[in-house]
């Protein structure tokens, strides 16, 4: 029996069966971290954590990130040496029908109402 090697670099991400709804509700329920979301959905496309300047130290960063992925609501990737973060749209969608545009639409509804927008 052989095993695939796997690169150092390769981050770890739940298989989209292994997606828990608390889980990504936990995600999501960061103010930081729905910005990351709301930041990656307006943009439908990946972006590189170093386009995000979040108020935090780095390793918050990190950390928030780390929470995303694990919680399978962003695919990371390194692209040379970049971090590449997408967001699993097509996943939570086929899981959760409705749920992610229903959040990111209650959020910009509040950051309307609340002068974040």
């Amino acid at each position: 029996m052989t095993s695939a090697a796997v690169s150092s670099r390769d981050l770890p991400h739940p298989a989209r069966e292994e997606i828990r709804l608390e889980g990504v509700l936990h995600a999501l329920s960061d103010p930081l971290r729905l910005y990351i979301v709301r930041e990656l959905a307006a943009v439908g496309d990946e972006l590189s954590c170093s386009h995000f300047d979040l108020p935090v130290t780095k390793s918050t960063t990190t950390h928030h990130f780390r929470v995303l992925r694990e919680s399978g609501v962003i695919r990371q990737i390194y692209r040379g040496t970049a971090k590449m973060n997408g967001l699993r749209k097509d996943d939570l969608d086929g899981l959760f029908p409705g749920l992610l545009d229903a959040l990111l639409d209650a959020a910009a509804r509040q950051a309307t109402r609340l002068g974040d927008a």
